[in-house]
Parts: structure tokens; sequence; C-alpha cells
């Protein structure tokens, strides 16, 4: 792991960029050391400098966790197969058809999860090794599918925060099942592109213990705020 920047922020946040071979990443450590991880993915590919992600990492990082994000291969900007470039393409021209897109969505998602995983073990590897950062590892993100397989793949996890907002393969739908680590699930009621029976069912398909359902009225992109406070609280209890 090599560290290519660093920032101070004004809450004593050190934000640092790094590379893992070929995987671009960003760190947040609080000024209290050793800390908690978390790794925090946005949704389906999108890039790990998206705003929404940024705020979360470093308010999550501010209330003394080590809070660390990548891109993926196919996410970000990073290259994308032919394949990737083609699913995207056909998801573009069927949304603005109005026709239907689980199929597309299945060739497009179930592959990136399938190549991000690795990428994203070999980037905990390297974290855990830092001085700055120890266990145990909690998961938080929009990103439900690589979640739920890292949550059923990597036994260094021990928590996990999703967000009912993409597309969950059915592989992934079936593995929830298999997930029994605390489970905090946020649902946006009236969230256009995600049907809201399918998102209970996914929340009544997992196997944890201790799972937690909070649903609010609005869109995608309109979950309160307070919600990020009551996550770090649940990475309290589980994380420290």
């Amino acid at each position: 792991m090599q560290f290519t920047s660093e920032m101070r922020l004004d809450d004593g946040v050190l934000e640092r960029e790094f590379t893992l071979g070929e995987i671009p990443g960003t760190l947040w450590t609080p000024g209290s050391a050793p800390a908690p991880l978390v790794l925090m993915a946005h949704n389906n590919g999108l890039p790990k400098a998206e705003p929404r992600l940024v705020a979360r990492a470093r308010y999550t990082a501010a209330r003394g966790f080590a809070v660390a994000t990548i891109d993926a291969s196919g996410c970000g900007d990073r290259p994308r197969s032919a394949a990737d470039e083609q699913a995207r393409a056909d998801l573009r021209r069927a949304m603005q058809a109005g026709e239907p897109v689980d199929e597309i969505f299945e060739s497009f998602i179930g592959p990136l999860v399938e190549k991000a995983v690795p990428e994203w073990q070999t980037t905990l590897d390297a974290l855990l090794s830092l001085p700055e950062i120890r266990g145990p590892v909690g998961y938080s993100g929009g990103w439900t599918a690589l979640g739920i397989r890292l949550a059923v793949v990597e036994p260094r996890i021990a928590a996990a925060g999703l967000f009912a907002g993409g597309y969950v393969p059915r592989a992934q739908r079936e593995e929830a099942r298999q997930v029994t680590v605390p489970l905090l699930f946020l649902l946006q009621w009236d969230d256009e592109g995600n049907p809201r029976q399918r998102a209970l069912d996914l929340f009544d398909a997992f196997g944890s213990k201790e799972k937690t359902l909070h649903a609010n009225l609005g869109g995608h992109t309109g979950t309160p705020w307070f919600e990020l406070e009551d996550g770090c609280r649940f990475l309290d209890r589980h994380l420290k």
C-alpha cells in the first residue's frame, strides 16, 4: 500500500489517498488510534469520490472510526470491459424506453460483485496491517449486494449497515439467508427505482438474529441526515 497524498481536515481527521497495485482508495483516520475499521462502498460502481460517500466517510471518521473506500475493478474511473459498457448502454436504453431492466441489472451487477469482492479483501488485508487501524471491521454502504457477499465470505466483518437503494442480484438475495452479523437496513419508502416489497422481502431473508429496519418517507436520495448519526451509534455498539 502506497499513500499518494494526505490532508488534515478541520475536525482532525486525516484523509489520505492510496494505491494498492491497481486499486485506488481513500482512507480517513481519526486523531485517536488505533481505531476500528469501517469499509464504505457506494452503489454499483459509482466512484469513491462521490460526494455523499465522502460526506458519510468524514462524519464517521470524526466519530472515532477508520473509514476506507476503493474503486474496485470496473468501478469509478477504472477500466470497464466491453461487456460492462454494453450492459450500461442497454440499461440506459431500456430505462429511457420504460422497458423491464431486471435482467440487464443481473448481467451487469452480478459480475461486478464477483470482481469487486477479492479486491476489497486484498484492501482489508493491507489496512489491518497498519498500526493506526484495528478490528473489528464493519461494512457501511449503499452497495448492498457487495455488503451481503462480504458479510458471507469475510469472517472479519462484524456488523453491516446496508441501504435498500440499489438492485440486488438473485444470487445475493439467496445469500442473504447466510448473513448472521448484526444488521441495520435503511429503506426509503418512496424510492422510485427500487420496489418497496422487494426490499422488505430482502430484510426478511437476512439470517441475522439482530437486525433493524429504518424506513423513512422520501425518494432515493432523501435519506434523513439523522440516519447517519444512528448508523454511527450502531457501529459504536458493535465495533468499539
